[in-house]
């Protein structure tokens, strides 16, 4: 059994300089062993029979390790001793275990990524998708107004139902196309994190189930554009060509190929072939970003033949102050006509005719309109673009609100 020694005060310990083996008591066995002469090398060491062995046990260097905190740790390993544990395993398994939490510490630090960051890496990969300009930045510019403040720092794998819903009341009711739009950008957001392994479970963006139950029902009155009905084309269109100025031969060009007021509004004549009587808007004016053939029924023609061609630009509207109209500029027409109808309002128009005056098949309407085909069986079996039967379709609608 080691020799009981008295305590020696922490002063004492620190006069200690002869090379040896130095008992400090309080503790049986504890001792401050110093290297030989020359050697600044100083450590605790526990002398202590574990089982049948004898044993020295490092406690740590001096001074790092006090005289105080050197007793504590004898105290201890000879509380695992009594209890059947060897020290070394203990302290061994200790150090592995804190190295596995660091480790998985590191693990899961190199694993968490904020929805900004998530939004940045997808976006990465569309943008190459997005042709049009303002497409992309109304991608970007949603997504930092909308949902940033909200969610943004916050890690994808936490991002849940409630904090979606949240993010998304406040325009819910009010600008409900541009909240869904936003509702489906965070959906595409956290599944490519999910795909990336950032994430896992269901799409907390899921309207179906989920949201459908956190936001207010929303009854569509924003959802469909004000459209003028198709009996009073006509009368509208006898008055519409008597108008004069670019943004109301825009407006009824617009109106005879059912396009979108920003493809019109960006028609050069460069996309035309008047021989042909084809009207080819390019990928990056379109909403689906894809090229899209216009056939130009005689009416549509005529429209194009009061437009001059003006030297140093190639816009058909706007060329004279060689600046593309604006919205603003073809729906100012409707309101100088007193007519309660938006410029989109006639693509509304437009098809609702096809529905209810034609016997033209509903996936050539959706083609005219450049909609996509939603059917996936359908959409497959459809790959051209039934350019002949649309001619037929646009002529038609010529004649319609000629007549």
């Amino acid at each position: 059994m080691p020799k009981i020694v008295s305590e020696m005060p922490a002063a004492q310990v620190h006069r200690l300089d002869r090379p040896g083996y130095h008992r400090v008591g309080g503790v049986s066995g504890l001792a401050l062993q110093i290297g030989r002469e020359g050697s600044e090398r100083r450590s605790w060491v526990l002398r202590v029979k574990i089982g049948l062995k004898k044993a020295d046990l490092g406690l740590g260097g001096f001074p790092e390790v006090g005289l105080a905190e050197a007793r504590e740790r004898a105290r201890e390993a000879k509380r695992l001793i009594r209890q059947g544990i060897d020290p070394r395993d203990h302290w061994k398994a200790q150090r592995e275990a804190l190295v596995a939490a660091q480790q998985a510490e590191v693990d899961r630090l190199a694993k968490i990524m904020t929805f900004d960051q998530a939004a940045k890496g997808h976006y990465a990969g569309k943008a190459s998708k997005l042709k049009n300009p303002k497409h992309k930045a109304q991608w970007q510019s949603t997504i930092k107004t909308y949902i940033s403040p909200h969610f943004g720092s916050k890690d994808v794998a936490d991002i849940t139902a409630d904090d979606v819903a949240k993010a998304l009341a406040p325009i819910w009711l009010t600008k409900h196309e541009t909240a869904d739009r936003v509702r489906n950008r965070v959906k595409a957001i956290l599944d490519w994190a999910k795909t990336k392994g950032h994430r896992a479970g269901d799409n907390p963006a899921e309207f179906k189930g989920r949201l459908e139950h956190l936001l207010p029902e929303w009854r569509g009155e924003e959802k469909n554009h004000k459209a003028l009905p198709f009996d009073e084309m006509a009368g509208f269109m006898g008055r519409l060509k008597t108008q004069a100025g670019d943004g109301a031969r825009a407006l009824e060009l617009t109106v005879l190929c059912a396009t979108r007021s920003g493809e019109t509004r960006a028609a050069t004549w460069s996309q035309i072939d008047l021989d042909a009587k084809i009207w080819t808007i390019p990928a990056e004016n379109t909403k689906t970003g894809k090229e899209h053939r216009v056939p130009l029924s005689e009416a549509a023609m005529s429209v194009l033949g009061r437009m001059e061609k003006v030297d140093g630009t190639d816009l058909i509207f706007g060329a004279q102050t060689r600046k593309m109209l604006s919205d603003m500029t073809l729906l100012a027409v409707t309101k100088r006509m007193e007519v309660k109808c938006t410029v989109h309002g006639f693509r509304s128009t437009f098809r609702d005719w096809c529905a209810e005056k034609t016997d033209f098949e509903n996936h050539v309407c959706e083609m005219a309109l450049a909609h996509t085909i939603k059917n996936k069986a359908e959409r497959a079996y459809r790959r051209g673009d039934l350019f002949e039967k649309r001619k037929e379709l646009m002529d038609a609608w010529a004649e319609f609100c000629g007549r």
